[in-house]
């Protein structure tokens, strides 16, 4: 019996414009009332998922969110209370690294997540609707020195948008030529490349998650629909792939949905295969 479902966001609980379809809604709601845990297992920080948590209703006791692409476990109380529970970050040297290898031309969009904030240079016009959209809070910088972040703690990862796939390989190409043997990279969104720290991805926090709350990776799904959710659709004892998944999440899953994000297929899900013992 599925206790734990670690889900993806966009392109997988988000339909296209970034709402939730009613019928997952009712769904994890109904999942939830049952004793089961329902948590965003997400590339984006905690504090964009405040409004999706209040959304499905579970704002009302306290809720995990898994952010970063594992980089962080947060538990949020019903106050708004955070305590982050697993922090996985790389250090500023690092980043500064990160961010100056992947300016590969002058029109590369980059993000850089701290524990609780993001910074976002040459932000995209593609960029700014999907921050509007989803209501993610953001800051808009025009340095290249990321100093002025010295005092924020860890950054837990950077991240770079461009809509063509053979700007985001050489993005790939140039941070990892340097320091690949310390970064983890994934592909997301069909334009953004993602850099966290080597060990660290949706997969190991997923189940790090699992093993706080006691329960057993048998008893865990993960869903989702790109490659920075292979990890978890891998380590899960149940993997999920929505219909419009990549052919390389859906290869790797243990259960294809043919509903899509737009047809509700976190409820299908939950519906006709997570209730199963």
């Amino acid at each position: 019996m599925i206790q734990l479902i670690l889900s993806d966001l966009d392109e997988t609980l988000l339909n296209d414009d970034g709402t939730i379809h009613p019928e997952n809604i009712a769904a994890i709601q109904a999942f939830t009332q049952n004793g089961g845990y329902f948590v965003p297992n997400t590339g984006r920080s905690y504090k964009s998922v405040y409004g999706t948590l209040a959304q499905l209703g579970l704002n009302k006791t306290t809720q995990y969110v898994v952010s970063y692409n594992g980089g962080a476990i947060v538990a949020i109380a019903p106050d708004g209370q955070e305590e982050i529970v697993v922090e996985h970050g790389m250090s500023l040297t690092l980043a500064q690294k990160i961010f100056d290898l992947g300016q590969v031309n002058d029109v590369v969009d980059t993000h850089v997540y701290t524990r609780d904030n993001l910074y976002i240079y040459n932000i995209s016009a593609t960029d700014q609707r999907y921050m509007t959209e989803r209501q993610v809070p953001y800051t808009e910088i025009t340095t290249t020195d990321l100093s002025f972040m010295a005092n924020e703690g860890p950054v837990m990862k950077v991240i770079f948008e461009h809509p063509d796939p053979a700007v985001q390989q050489a993005i790939a190409d140039a941070v990892t030529a340097v320091v690949g043997d310390e970064m983890l990279v994934t592909f997301s969104s069909n334009r953004y490349v993602e850099f966290n720290p080597k060990g660290v991805d949706k997969g190991v926090t997923g189940l790090e998650l699992a093993d706080i709350l006691g329960i057993a990776r048998d008893d865990t799904a993960a869903i989702g629909d790109n490659l920075n959710d292979a990890a978890q659709i891998k380590a899960a004892g149940v993997g999920v792939a929505v219909a419009n998944a990549k052919p390389e999440i859906k290869a790797l899953a243990d259960v294809v949905l043919t509903t899509t994000n737009n047809e509700a297929a976190v409820a299908d899900f939950i519906q006709h295969y997570a209730q199963k013992s």
